[in-house]
This record gives C-alpha cells, structure tokens and sequence, in this order.
C-alpha cells in the first residue's frame, strides 16, 4: 500500500504529532507500506501569518492527498484560531468523496480500567465509537454572526436529507461490522432539524436489516453515557450533539487524550 499523508503539525503540542508520524514509520517498517509525508502549515505556524491563517497552499496539499494528520491547536479566549483552522478545513475538504464524517472510538483498556473518575464496574468493557456528522448543523450553517452593539447574536441549525443520508449509512455499514446496534441521537420533541434526522435515519435503517436501529434524545444519551456506557455500540448523531458527547466519553476511558479523531474518507478498509 502506498499512501500521501499531509501532516499538519498546528501550533500546539507538535510532539504529540512527531509521536504518531513514528507510529505511521513503524507500521510501514512492519507491514511493508509506504507512506509519502508532506508537512504543510496551518494558523500561527505559518510564518508571518496572522492566527487565524489557513494558507491556500495547505488545502490545495490535503485536497491532493489521501489522508490528513492534523495536530491539536489549543482554544484561546482571545482568537478564534482553533476554530477557523479546524472548521475551514472541514468545510473545504467536503466537496471530497465522504469526507464528511468524524469517527471517534472510545474503548476502555483494561490496564486503564481505574484511571478515570467512574467507577471500574460501570465502565469496564466500554467499546463504542461516535459518528458524528462533520460538515454541517450550528457550525456551518448560514446566516451567522455577532452584532456587538445590539448585544445579539445568531447562529443558524440546518441539515439537508442529502447530509443525514451519507452519514447514517457510514454508521449503519460500520455498525455491521461490529455489534450490529445504531443508537441514534437527536432532540426530536424540540428541533425540526431533529425530526428530519430522525425520519431519515429510519429510511437508511431499512436498508440495513440486520442493524438494530434506537433512537435516544441528546441529554438522555449523555446520562446513560456515564451510568452504561458499555449498552452502546455505535452513535450516530449531528455536528454540535456529537462534538459535546463524543467529548464525555474521555471520562468514560480515562482521558480525553485517549480519544483519536480520524476524519472519515470512508472505505471498506475501515
């Protein structure tokens, strides 16, 4: 196997990524692959550039790749550069063949098993993964923005059926290959936005019969999520209910930093 990998060091904690390039080199040694490294630069690593920078050059470099690396940037009260780096490159690279989805697996480690604040006999054997739909919802959807001197500000919740379509399948095939369970999450007795992610999901779920589909409202997902973790298997769910959720589950497995994010471009490899 060959690969193009561009790897984005951002501007915080490069060493975490140095870590997983030397990952990338063990596998290739062992395995026989070959990976092609390209270091691009993105927000304050770029020399010169303002924070919030995400140079032409880097979207045209992870447009032409096959996979992206892309390095933590810490949230700082006073610039919006995790946001703009993180969300500008999300929003860009969409047009691309189902990069769309984030898939973040939370398993709890046996040798990690009291390392978090819950206790070991409701966490242990823990093993889900959220796929989270990426692209779309409060993040990205249109109008937005801040009117400092009204004291207002507004941002706009929007999904299409084209958007929950492609993301439910990428749940419901991973699903297949695992415990066969689809928990998908929504806010369906408030949000029209909901009741059409719900409706939709159950269309895809027809075409999958031997996935079992639940539905589960957002705050009872995130109780259940610290009481039994262990009854889920896959979560589907939107871009802001996913990001807040999938961020609980750290506690859950000991550590947020235990809980990779790759950004789906799907494929049977998975």
């Amino acid at each position: 196997m060959t690969k193009h990998i561009v790897v984005l060091p951002a501007t915080d904690w490069p060493e975490v990524v140095d870590a997983a390039v030397s990952v990338l080199a063990a596998v290739s040694a062992r395995h026989g692959h070959r990976f092609k490294l390209e270091s691009a630069e993105i927000g304050a690593r770029r020399s010169g550039a303002p924070a919030t920078s995400l140079p032409q050059s880097t979207l045209d470099a992870c447009r032409r790749a096959d996979a992206v690396l892309l390095g933590a940037v810490a949230t700082r009260p006073t610039t919006r550069l995790r946001v703009n780096s993180a969300l500008s490159s999300r929003s860009s690279l969409s047009g691309r063949p189902r990069v769309f989805a984030n898939l973040r697996p939370a398993r709890l480690w046996p040798a990690l098993e009291t390392a978090g604040p819950l206790k070991p006999e409701r966490v242990a054997g823990t093993d889900l993964c959220f796929v989270r739909e990426l692209t779309g919802g409060l993040y990205f959807g249109e109008p937005r923005g801040i009117d400092v001197a009204a004291g207002e500000a507004v941002n706009t919740l929007r999904y299409s059926r084209a958007e929950v379509v492609r993301v439910a399948e990428v749940a419901f095939s991973l699903a297949r290959q695992r415990r066969c369970l689809v928990t998908s999450v929504d806010k369906a007795n408030v949000l029209e936005t909901s009741q059409l992610w719900r409706s939709v999901v159950e269309e895809v779920a027809a075409r999958y019969p031997g996935v079992r589909l639940e539905h589960m409202y957002v705050d009872a997902c995130a109780m259940a999520i610290a009481l039994d973790p262990r009854r889920f298997d896959v979560v589907l769910t939107e871009n802001l209910f996913g990001d807040i959720l999938s961020d609980e589950a750290g506690a859950v497995v000991g550590s947020l930093g235990l809980l990779p994010q790759p950004v789906s471009a799907w494929g049977s490899s998975l």
